[in-house]
């Protein structure tokens, strides 16, 4: 365990924020045998359940200052208080009693907190306290994580198949580890392929990303960088919005050259194998748009994403190009 006396666990990256919490529960488990000193406090929690308990600063203070019948160090793990100013304010009353125990208090945090914040402000400068904030994994360190999954279970997958992988689901870890764990029970040998993930993944649906590519069609830039804006502020990450609009635009490039075929509806959405939602909105932008024009910004979204994994320029940058270009 750690020798701080405080522990702060936060971020939008909630699957990385558990699975980090759970480690500490782990090994202070495996080092203190009686799991009476590790208490969980939940501000959100009804008295008794999961063995949790609602918290008031003077029961915190309380059993933080009681002595341990077993003579080992506490760890008290307290949710959410950044969400109550009352506990977060008597905390800061009594922040002295917490950084000289010698037991530990982990707070614990799901999404961001103001960098104005009164308490983390605090924390920041003082001894004593380790902070970890978990940011949503982006473009290389969300590659190396997915990597990283497959080559635990001894499974190998294809550099393509892990690209396509990424495109499909993005960088939510709770589903991409769910989707992982049921391609490695099917996948019994040899590496996992392209085709392995059009089987077995369904493509993440945004509908807001047809709003964005509504204003292309539109030629209205202002609002496509402002639908932009709004990916971005909700946790997407650059090179997933960069992605989706690369995957709905490959879709319109295939439907418009049926639609030019006079293949039906009903045909496209046997051959295209997408869901009906994509071809229906897929032909709609395709009657918006020429070849050439879908041509252009096929090669546009192309160089724009060579150069952002090359390094060439900044992902958020890249995108505000690529609107201005089409």
């Amino acid at each position: 365990m750690s020798k701080d006396m405080i522990i702060l666990l936060y971020g939008v990256c909630t699957y990385r924020l558990n699975q980090k919490l759970n480690e500490i529960k782990n090994l202070y488990r495996q080092k203190h045998k009686n799991s009476l000193d590790l208490q969980c406090f939940d501000n959100e929690a009804s008295s008794g359940t999961s063995g949790q308990k609602m918290i008031a600063i003077e029961d915190l203070k309380n059993d933080f200052q009681q002595s341990s019948m077993f003579k080992e160090k506490k760890l008290f793990i307290v949710k959410d208080m950044f969400d109550n100013k009352e506990l977060k304010e008597g905390f800061l009353e009594n922040a002295k009693i917490f950084l000289e125990s010698e037991d530990i208090i982990l707070l614990f945090q799901e999404g961001k907190i103001p960098s104005n914040d009164a308490l983390l402000k605090f924390l920041k400068k003082s001894k004593n306290v380790k902070i970890c904030e978990f940011e949503p994994l982006e473009t290389e360190k969300l590659r190396s994580w997915v990597k990283r999954q497959f080559k635990d279970s001894q499974v190998d997958i294809e550099p393509e198949a892990l690209k396509k992988l990424i495109d499909f689901v993005g960088n939510n870890l709770w589903r991409m580890s769910n989707e992982i764990k049921k391609i490695i029970s099917f996948k019994r040998k040899g590496s996992v392929s392209n085709q392995d993930i059009e089987t077995l993944i369904e493509p993440k649906i945004d509908v807001d990303i047809f709003k964005t590519i509504d204003a292309i069609a539109l030629r209205n830039k202002k609002q496509a960088l402002k639908l932009i804006r709004g990916h971005l502020e909700k946790g997407d990450y650059p090179l997933l919005i960069l992605s989706m609009i690369n995957f709905q635009f490959r879709n319109i490039v295939i439907v418009k050259d049926m639609m030019e075929k006079n293949i039906s509806y009903s045909d496209i959405l046997r051959k295209t194998k997408l869901h009906p939602f994509v071809v229906r909105k897929s032909c709609n932008l395709a009657r918006k748009f020429s070849k050439e024009e879908l041509k252009k910004i096929y090669q546009d979204i192309f160089k724009v994403d060579f150069n952002i994994k090359t390094g060439k320029i900044e992902p958020q940058t890249a995108l505000d190009i690529l609107i201005a270009q089409i």
